[in-house]
Order: structure tokens, then sequence, then C-alpha cells
């Protein structure tokens, strides 16, 4: 029996915490860091024994899949901060480049045809391994839809390089979904917000396994 990838969570905001909280449900042993060292130490008391706090610098080196669940802009700048750590390391972006805008909601701050996901992979450190996961469902469905019963709801993907396929289906079992990739990191703005793979964009709500095999998708089902 294989030994799972080391996962760790950095950032606990929205998306973080809720991401650490299903691991540690699915019985994966994870990492979580914060800029605040206080805040990822309080959460894993919170969640137990599986989860273990770690500065960043220490979490980076001592996981094989970083989850930098951070602000798009922020990720950016943790690239450069970072980048010798992250050398060789499957990183995993789950982030929407958006901002609130002034009527209440929120608007796009990359070009209309941009994606976060071509952006960041354009920046990768050295060697390092490129997921769009874990962001195409908002933050309350992230936490509600989880190990739902008795059809797993969706969550996609998308990667250039197939050879952490595996590795990323695995994170988003263990997260309570089924991973369905829709190809290579140039998709990734159909599940991010707007677009037609997102719960905020067209397709509007959580799919099941065998919803999604109706939908227009790369050969990846």
């Amino acid at each position: 029996m294989s030994t799972k990838s080391k996962v760790a969570v950095i950032g606990l905001g929205n998306i973080g915490s809720i991401v650490a909280s299903n691991l540690v449900k699915g019985n994966r042993s994870i990492i979580v860091a914060d800029r605040t060292f206080d805040k990822a130490k309080n959460y894993a008391e919170e969640l137990g024994s599986l989860a273990e706090p770690q500065e960043i610098a220490d979490a980076i080196q001592n996981a094989d899949i970083i989850v930098l669940a951070l602000w798009f802009n922020t990720i950016q700048e943790f690239f450069g901060t970072y980048a010798t750590a992250l050398q060789n390391k499957i990183i995993v972006d789950p982030s929407n480049p958006i901002a609130p805008d002034e009527n209440g909601g929120f608007k796009k701050i990359i070009g209309e045809h941009e994606s976060a996901g071509q952006i960041l992979s354009s920046l990768l450190p050295k060697g390092a391994k490129l997921a769009k996961a874990l962001g195409s469902l908002g933050a309350g469905s992230l936490a509600d839809a989880a190990f739902r019963q008795p059809e797993k709801a969706v969550l996609f993907y998308a990667t250039d390089d197939t050879s952490i396929n595996v590795k990323i289906e695995e994170l988003i079992h263990d997260n309570g979904f089924e991973p369905v990739r829709i190809g290579k990191i140039e998709e990734s703005i159909r599940m991010e917000v707007f677009g037609d793979l997102h719960e905020f964009g067209a397709l509007a709500k959580t799919i099941t396994l065998s919803e999604a095999s109706n939908l227009s998708l790369e050969s990846s089902l």
C-alpha cells in the first residue's frame, strides 16, 4: 500500500480552513500554516491529531503538495518569496482573480480572457508542477457538499503535467468530492469565477459525476 503524499494547506481563510477540515474528515494527515503561527496552532488543535501546525517555510519544506489558499495577488508574491523552497513541489491553486466591486459584488482583476491558472503557471518556481483545483465551488458549497451521499459532488481540476493527476485526484477524493479533469492549465478560466464550470458562473450549482458527463469537457472523464 502506497503512502499518500504529505499535504500542507497554507492560508487558513475561508477556503483554506475548509480544505483542511475536509481533509481531516477524509482521514488525511496534513500540515497547516498561516502567516500568523498562532492561528495555525489554534486551528490544528480544533482539527485534532491529523493536523500539525508549522511555520510557512517549514510547511513547504516538509510537504510534497502545497495548497496555496491565498488571494491570487498574494500567490504571485509568494512565488517570489519562496521560489527556492517551492522548487519541484506540486502546487495546488484554488484562487480566483477577483476583488469586491462598487455594487456589492465582485469583479475580475485581470483581463477578461485571462485566467489565474495561466498567469501563475508562467511564474512557477523551477521544477514545480501546478494544478488548478479546489476552487470551482464557493466556500459554502466546499463545506456543505463534501462527502455528499449517495453520489458525491464534483470538483474540477486542470493540469499540464498528467504525472500528477493521481495525486490531485486523491487530494480531491480526500476532500469529499469526485475529481474531474477538464484539460490543461489553459482551460482553467472555465473553472474560475464567472467561467462556465464555476458555481458562480454559468454552472450556478454543484453537480455530480453523472451530470458532469453530460457537459462539454476535455477528454478527461
